[in-house]
């Protein structure tokens, strides 16, 4: 019991440190141009959440001013066995970065419909004739990961780049879009390159309502985004 109690201690020490170092790693965006960077971050780790993505950023940005990895923004991050199912072996004396990872737990009920019916099941633990399982989340534990430049082994295979469609459209589609987005209260802008819309073929803002399409890339390119910006809506419009 002894023991546990350590362990438990020890973990919920762990916690908190995560929690104050999350904090103050947010806190340190102070700027629109530190926001729009963290943000850009994030969304190359859907997977992962918000927070823990700051997490790895602080930790990856630490050891990069340490010397350990060569350059200040992580890539590819993964736990310790994941990198060993893909052939690749963390390195000697790479620390790996702390992140807030879920516990889940099973819970059965013979009658889902009561939210107090439901009872956890233990390890191992069986549920009885007829009742309905579900997880779910009951905490946080510390886990850690490693960016792909602490470790070594076989190269990851680099998924294919997206290429623009090229040619013509459909002749009318284009208007037919367009219609369908201004009859929505939107307004169509045509942008020069990527570069104006942060670096997107195009780009929906609700709070000025606007819908922006790139203008250098072939007609059926243009269409394609168009329809994409129209149809990505959760309600069909952008």
């Amino acid at each position: 019991m002894r023991v546990q109690a350590r362990d438990l201690a020890a973990r919920e020490e762990k916690l908190e440190a995560l929690q104050k170092k999350l904090t103050e790693s947010v806190g340190a965006l102070v700027t629109g141009e530190d926001w729009k960077r963290a943000l850009e971050f994030a969304a190359k780790f859907r997977g992962r959440s918000f927070g823990n993505t700051m997490l790895i950023a602080v930790q990856h940005y630490a050891a990069f001013q340490q010397g350990r990895v060569p350059e200040p923004m992580p890539t590819y991050v993964a736990g310790f066995k994941q990198w060993l199912s893909l052939n690749r072996a963390v390195m000697k004396g790479q620390s790996g970065y702390a992140i807030l990872a879920p516990v889940t737990a099973r819970f059965a009920s013979s009658n889902p419909s009561d939210p107090d019916s439901w009872r956890r099941l233990a390890r191992g633990e069986k549920p009885g004739f007829g009742e309905a399982v579900r997880s779910k989340l009951v905490g946080l534990k510390p886990a850690h990961v490693w960016d792909i430049s602490q470790t070594d082994g076989e190269p990851i295979p680099e998924p294919p780049a997206p290429t623009l469609l090229q040619g013509q459209a459909p002749e009318g589609l284009w208007d037919g879009l367009a219609d369908q987005i201004t009859a929505q209260g939107f307004e169509l802008r045509l942008v020069s390159n990527a570069k104006a819309i942060g670096g997107a073929n195009g780009l929906t803002d609700y709070m000025t309502r606007e819908v922006s399409v790139r203008m250098d890339m072939d007609d059926a390119a243009q269409v394609k985004t168009l329809a994409h910006e129209l149809l990505t809506a959760p309600t069909g419009v952008p």
